[in-house]
């Protein structure tokens, strides 16, 4: 019985918190964003308008499109692609927002492996 009521003290406690995700403050600006992949921090800087994405990684500018599925959610597609892994869609989704950053993660469309990044706002 004890067993039972400390269950439902913990779910009860748990159930009432909620991440914050205020994402309707990411849709557009201007930000840097940070992902560790194999211990390496990758660093990327971008700007988002409600129609495009144009973003500076490694001394390289790149544009893709941007289509929000909902207000934590988007698919960015690739404007130019000059490779075949450019010619796929990207999905991110944000998970956490704070009063200047949010955490994400993102994949490429129909591929179950995600990556998670930091996004910072810059201006």
């Amino acid at each position: 019985m004890k067993f039972i009521l400390l269950l439902i003290i913990t779910i009860s406690l748990t159930s009432c918190y909620q991440i914050e995700r205020n994402c309707l403050d990411y849709k557009t600006g201007r930000f840097e964003s940070s992902i560790i992949i194999d211990s390496i921090n990758y660093r990327s800087s971008f700007i988002r308008t409600d129609a495009l994405q144009i973003e500076t990684f490694e001394n390289k500018t790149d544009s893709a499109t941007v289509r929000w599925i909902n207000d934590c959610e988007v698919i960015f597609k690739t404007i130019n692609p000059n490779s075949i892994a450019e010619r796929k869609d990207i999905h991110l989704k944000i998970l956490v927002t704070t009063d200047s950053s949010y955490t994400f993660e993102y994949s490429y469309v129909g591929e179950s492996r995600k990556q998670k990044g930091i996004a910072k706002r810059i201006d």
